[in-house]
């Protein structure tokens, strides 16, 4: 029985990746699994059950951790602008300004994949709205099936890899805390920080990158077999060309201003994620109201005047000192504060009335439900996490990990190559929140102690999870697309279509390995 008690650690693990994959809910197979193990451990008289008294306190460090404050605020940011109908705006607007090029309607549907990720960042609302718009016109103008399945699936999952990205919220946490687990083992007892926007700081150039790669391919394409990206005939546009740049300057203004708006606070320092995560819902009911009165002279007033009312709040901040509360303070500034609090009064009454409007629309109720349905199952897959890595810890799976990973040939090089490979290959089976939890916090303190910079290992991780969303056979991306894809369009043809975008993925993650300044020079810039 000796040689089985000292590979419980192992053995747990195979466990748990074998239950994932049967199709139980994860949190539960995590907690469940741990608790088995740990009382088979116990009878071996390998682990202490006081390593479950820490339980509590890891429940409670989660319900009282700010960062994962904005999990909620962002999932909510993102399902109201998915329910406000902006994609569809943005896709066809974006659709008649390329289209008459040749691959332009591939072009816009990167394009456009890439504004809601940055304003939205949900996978399957993205990939399921462009499935059901983009997809048809791509195939009535005659592009191949499996390239559009593939371009549609791929533009989806830049959600998880263009900030602000529930992915980075929830891989920025373990990495911070791997980081500081990792100093300590080191002697360093007063750890530096890495926080959630330098992991958005870092991941913003190699997302664009891969942006570019995905336009970049599908030019190739098009030059290289033109017939499998054909151009929308000039006389079938309809429209003047002023025109349709007219219409998609429009489309585009009001989320690119919420995008630089929430990303450009965080990125400077004007505010954290959360409180950026907060200033990004209450722009996205403001759009959402917007857009259910815009057709109404009256009914779209209260939205304009809540934007116009926090813009202004926000523009006195450079130039006066608006806290209040202090002894000091001038009578310029005692005026700002004053003018300060109208606006906000303003604002607050206006986005009263513009929720309202949302609600009676229908809106709000279907955005407060997915809100809560995808927090709660964030939430609780967390503290099955947490309850997994304490018995794995126990059971003295950190030190199995760290001998194995220390003892590769090719030291350093070799560990992330292995860990990489690992996490690409469980791609195939496991989603990016159970590799998130289960893989990152065991492997990433070890890394981070082998001298690699926290920022650029968490873009490296970002990207290869990315890829989970694209893997046959279990790639979310692919069935949410296979849901709402027309029956002509088979699944082989959308499995195939993914492929070179996977390609593509593994490409952007060789770069930033080979050229760690992509992920490491922007949080450089920003002072981290």
């Amino acid at each position: 029985m000796a040689p089985l008690a000292d590979m419980l650690d192992v053995l747990m693990f195979a466990a748990v990746c074998a239950m994932l994959l049967t199709g139980f809910p994860v949190a539960f197979t995590l907690a469940g699994t741990a608790l088995a193990f740990a009382l088979l451990g116990y009878a071996f008289g390998v682990f202490d059950l006081a390593f479950l008294s820490a339980f509590p306190s890891r429940v409670f460090g989660t319900m009282t951790n700010d960062t994962l404050v904005a999990v909620p605020l962002f999932v909510f940011m993102g399902v109201m602008l998915e329910r406000s109908k902006v994609a569809e705006e943005l896709l066809d607007s974006m659709g008649r300004l390329f289209g008459r090029l040749r691959g332009g309607l591939g072009i816009s549907v990167f394009i456009v994949g890439a504004l809601l990720a940055a304003s939205t960042g949900i996978v399957g609302a993205t990939v399921v709205t462009m499935g059901l718009l983009s997809l048809p016109t791509m195939l009535k103008r005659g592009y191949d099936p499996a390239f559009a399945s593939g371009a549609i699936c791929a533009s989806g999952t830049l959600g998880q890899i263009i900030p602000p990205s529930i992915v980075l919220v929830l891989l920025g946490d373990v990495i911070s805390s791997a980081y500081q687990s990792a100093q300590l083992e080191q002697g360093n007892f007063a750890p530096e920080t890495v926080s959630v926007g330098d992991l958005f700081a870092g991941a913003l150039l190699p997302g664009l990158m891969l942006v570019g790669l995905y336009i970049a391919y599908q030019i190739g394409l098009a030059v290289l077999r033109p017939a499998s990206s054909p151009a929308i005939p000039a006389a079938e546009a309809g429209e003047r060309y002023g025109d349709v740049l007219r219409r998609a300057l429009r489309a585009l203004l009001p989320p690119v201003s919420l995008i630089v708006a929430v990303l450009g606070s965080i990125l400077f320092g004007i505010a954290t994620p959360t409180e950026a995560a907060a200033f990004g819902a209450v722009g996205a009911t403001i759009l959402a109201g917007f857009r259910q009165g815009k057709d109404k002279s009256i009914a779209k007033w209260p939205a304009l005047i809540a934007a116009i009312a926090l813009v202004a709040t926000l523009v006195l901040n450079p130039f006066f000192d608006t806290r209040v509360g202090r002894t000091d303070i001038t009578g310029a500034e005692q005026g700002a504060v004053n003018v300060a609090t109208v606006l906000l009064f303003v604002a607050f009454v206006a986005l009263a009335f513009t929720v309202y409007q949302v609600f009676r629309a229908g809106v709000l109720r279907a955005v407060m439900r997915s809100t809560a349905e995808i927090t709660a199952m964030v939430f609780l897959i967390l503290l099955g996490a947490a309850m997994f890595s304490l018995v794995f810890r126990g059971l003295g799976g950190d030190d199995t990990i760290k001998d194995f990973l220390s003892n590769l040939p090719g030291g350093e090089v070799g560990a992330i190559f292995l860990v990489m490979a690992v996490m690409f290959l469980l791609g195939f089976f496991l989603d990016f929140i159970e590799i998130t939890y289960v893989i990152v916090p065991v492997v990433a303190p070890i890394l981070l102690q082998m001298g690699f910079d926290p920022v650029w290992l968490g873009v490296m991780i970002a990207i290869n999870l990315q890829t989970s969303f694209l893997t046959p056979p279990f790639g979310f991306a692919l069935f949410y697309l296979r849901g709402v894809a027309p029956p002509e369009v088979t699944t082989g043809q959308i499995y195939r279509g993914a492929i070179p975008f996977v390609i593509l993925q593994l490409l952007a993650l060789l770069i930033v390995a080979l050229v760690p300044d992509i992920a490491t020079w922007l949080p450089a810039q920003m002072g981290r």
